[in-house]
């Protein structure tokens, strides 16, 4: 039945991205691809927008039902012949195009994608709670099947909404709906179903990229797919070089560097899967503070289906269409303007999907549109244009009365009006977003402790900690850039890199050392050369990872920036990988005509590039072959069932969740231990267990809950609950009346919290047991038998 679930969800994949086509085609036509890769996650998109909002009203299969045919309706309205529809005849209009060859090589992409995640995931199946966010994630999917309408119940704090963004949650539930799964197999369905979106996104964006510079679209699709989907950094690689310099000179350098990174042997000796994603420590007032550095493989491999990973294939749909912006002459400016509007929901998805995403999302449209060959000018309307041609014209003047169109102070004016039109375009579908946004950030941001602040000088990230983590990308991407300035100018522009390096590492500003050379070179040739949509991805995440070295945002989630990295980090590396695919098929073009004589360059790049590539390549693989080598060596049977626990989990807890689940409806209240970060722990298995694997709301969960309500509501909780269970018969009452509750549940996480004060609640009248298992009881509490 598994493997039929598998086929079920690939064909409930491909007709959504049938129905999806004539949207991509519309956006997305004068692609080499016509934008098939965008297909489904446009699909999915119009789908959600309807079942969100009407989802406040009611949610359940009706709900998606009528989003499905929202879709159809859309469909319908952009792709067929309107003409042969009269006639009683399904065509496709005449200006769709169909490229067979694209739509057969993204069929394989993401078919090829999906079920290597299946089978990733079937090793290793279980949504346990150590080392991640699973209980989070299936407990979120779990609460959204449970509820009527959104949003939904909040499982760790009973009676009021969720305040944690749940768009993707709410995406893997109206699949789920859609294919009739189980929610056991349903999650893991969903997470390989995200993971080839996201692969076959940038498989196409990257490929169009490279078709539009004349080089070969399926080599910068296939690095792309490659860099986003299965390339690491270069800390195992890092760690396996320590290897073999320790001991020699200097010795204490290397020593050192083995003692904070650890070393590795070829074999793999000492590799945890881990470790590649904390590779950057920020230091602060003698204490050490670790950042969470993921690349999709890692978070993948790991099992989260977390927000800043259901994201990532919409997030390359903004790139789309930007990069459909960017190509757009400013002649067609309905088109461009029919582009734009699709930002704001875009940016609606994405802000209730996964918020951090939400401002990219914006800056990517922005770059686009202030880098483009065409003005932005030309998209404001018609009246705000004139003022600001009047305004360019008025300083041009007054500046420079003599000085002809192409004076220095008039090609400034250009360049500042290039920077500030677009900013306040997409400022203003900025603006569109958050006001449809409203009612979901009003409740997610009352009670929450986040700020934003700036991050101290003296705890910005190191020289070896940004090259172990970016030094791949910036490798690639500074040959790329290299090979793109005339040769006359490149001694100049590597005596000016050297010096910003060296400033930079002075100041202390290292990542400037890296970034500003990638920022100031890849803006100069795409406003004063004829560079392509990959410097754009360049400079977005350039500009990504320059920001978090500046500012952070403060909240519970920390220590200090260890959040803000992680969920800046993963965006950084989507941009940079579709990039890096459009780069890498670039340079080996320059090289291959470097080798017929069609350039002569100083740089000999018919031999450099091959091997230069073939090497990150493997470097970048090492982590790959050393993690996927131990996750398959599993004697265990292949399942993608998630509640298929580990060992270390307790069979009658897990016999009490089963209990649960089949007894409880929609209205179920449960109280159990809260999981407040020491017994019971986070990350504890015992730790709320019945509320994550059902979704049935428990009175005061993880201590997550104070990030989200800040700490007073939730330690009012956490209170309430201990007098429950260590209290009198009438502080008991009192939460049970207040919350509704219809279990207690005594299991594990309870008896070790409470130790000998733990109430018998046997001897107490309302206390019914109905589920009796080794160390778990299950109590029905009956209100009326209850003291007042």
């Amino acid at each position: 039945m598994q493997y039929l679930a598998v086929l079920v969800w690939l064909v409930i994949f491909a007709g959504l991205a049938v129905l999806g086509y004539p949207l991509a085609a519309r956006l997305f036509g004068r692609l080499r691809s016509g934008g098939v890769g965008f297909a489904l996650p446009l699909a999915l998109l119009a789908i959600w927008l309807p079942v969100y909002w009407l989802g406040k009203l009611s949610f359940g299969p009706l709900t998606v039902f009528v989003g499905v045919a929202v879709l159809v309706g859309v469909a319908a309205a952009l792709g067929l012949d309107r003409a042969a529809l009269r006639d009683r005849e399904l065509l496709l209009a005449e200006d769709i195009r169909v490229n067979r060859r694209a739509i057969a090589e993204t069929a394989v992409v993401f078919v090829a994608a999906f079920l290597f995640l299946v089978a990733i995931r079937s090793a290793d199946p279980a949504v346990h709670a150590a080392g991640g966010e699973k209980y989070l994630d299936y407990g979120m999917l779990r609460t959204l099947l449970r509820s009527g309408t959104l949003p939904p119940e909040d499982f760790w704090f009973a009676g009021k909404p969720v305040q944690y963004y749940y768009g993707g949650h709410l995406l893997a539930a109206i699949l789920t709906y859609l294919t009739g799964t189980v929610p056991e197999l349903a999650y893991n369905l969903a997470l390989a179903g995200f993971y080839a979106m996201l692969v076959t996104a940038a498989y196409d964006l990257a490929a169009n990229v490279a078709a539009d510079n004349d080089v070969n679209p399926v080599t910068g699709g296939a690095f792309a797919a490659f860099f986003v989907g299965f390339a690491s950094n270069l800390a195992t690689a890092g760690r396996i070089a320590l290897g073999f310099l320790v001991g020699l000179p200097p010795a204490d350098l290397w020593q050192g560097l083995v003692d904070r990174y650890g070393s590795l042997s070829l074999s793999g000796e000492g590799f945890s899967y881990w470790d590649a994603s904390r590779v950057i420590t920020d230091s602060l007032d003698g204490g050490t503070y670790p950042t969470i550095n993921e690349f999709p493989l890692f978070a993948w491999l790991n099992g989260d289906m977390h927000a800043h990973m259901m994201g990532t294939p919409f997030l390359l749909l903004a790139a789309a269409i930007g990069f459909a912006l960017f190509r757009t002459p400013a002649a067609q400016r309905r088109r461009r303007l029919g582009l734009l509007a699709v930002v704001p929901l875009l940016g609606l998805f994405q802000i209730v999907t996964s918020t951090w995403s939400f401002p990219s999302v914006f800056g990517i449209t922005y770059l686009a549109l202030a880098l483009a060959p065409a003005s932005a000018r030309s998209l404001l309307p018609e009246g705000a244009a004139g003022q600001v041609q009047r305004l360019h014209n008025s300083l041009a003047d007054q500046l420079d009365p003599d000085g002809g169109p192409e004076s220095a102070t008039r090609r400034t004016l250009e360049e500042l009006e290039r920077l500030f039109v677009p900013l306040a375009i997409a400022g203003g579908l900025t603006a569109v977003a958050a006001v449809l946004a409203i009612p979901f950030l009003t409740r997610t941001t009352g009670g929450s402790s986040r700020t934003i602040e700036l991050f101290p000088a003296a705890a910005r990230s190191g020289l070896f900690e940004l090259f172990a983590v970016h030094g791949a990308f910036l490798l690639l991407f500074g040959a790329f850039l290299l090979s793109r300035v005339e040769r006359g100018r490149r001694a100049m522009l590597a005596v000016a890199t050297a010096l910003v390096g060296a400033v930079a590492i002075v100041l202390p500003l290292d990542v400037l050392g890296f970034t500003l050379p990638l920022l100031v070179v890849g803006w100069a040739l795409l406003r004063f050369d004829d560079a392509g949509y990959e410097t754009v991805l360049i400079i977005a995440g350039a500009g990504l990872v320059t920001i978090v070295e500046f500012v952070y945002v403060n909240e519970q989630a920390g220590p200090l920036r260890m959040n803000t990295v992680f969920k800046t980090y993963m965006q950084v590396w989507v941009f940079w990988g579709v990039g890096a695919g459009a780069a890498a098929a670039g340079l080996l073009a320059r090289a291959n005509r470097a080798t017929e004589g069609v350039d002569a360059p100083t740089v000999d790049w018919g031999k450099v590039a091959p091997v230069g590539v073939a090497v990150l390549v493997v470097f970048t693989s090492l982590y790959g072959g050393f993690a996927l080598s131990g996750h398959f060596s599993t004697d265990a049977e292949p399942t993608l069932d998630a509640t298929e626990m580990p060992g270390w989990y307790d069979e009658s807890e897990l016999n009490a969740v089963d209990w649960l689940d089949r007894n409880a409806d929609g209205d179920t209240v449960i109280v159990s231990a809260p999981g407040t970060g020491s017994n019971p722990g986070m990350y504890s298995w015992e730790a709320s267990i019945a509320s994550s694997l059902t979704g049935v709301p428990t009175v005061a969960g993880w201590a997550h809950e104070i990030g989200y309500r800040g700490p007073e509501a939730y330690h009012a909780r956490v209170g309430a609950v201990d007098a429950l269970y260590t209290g009198s018969p009438e502080q008991a009452a009192s939460l049970i009346r207040d919350h509704g509750v219809d279990y207690v549940w005594v299991g594990t996480a309870e008896r070790n919290r409470y130790g000998s004060d733990l109430v018998n609640f046997n001897e107490r009248a309302g206390y019914e047991p109905v589920f009796v298992e080794g160390n778990v009881v299950i109590y029905e509490v009956r209100e009326s038998e209850l003291p007042e």
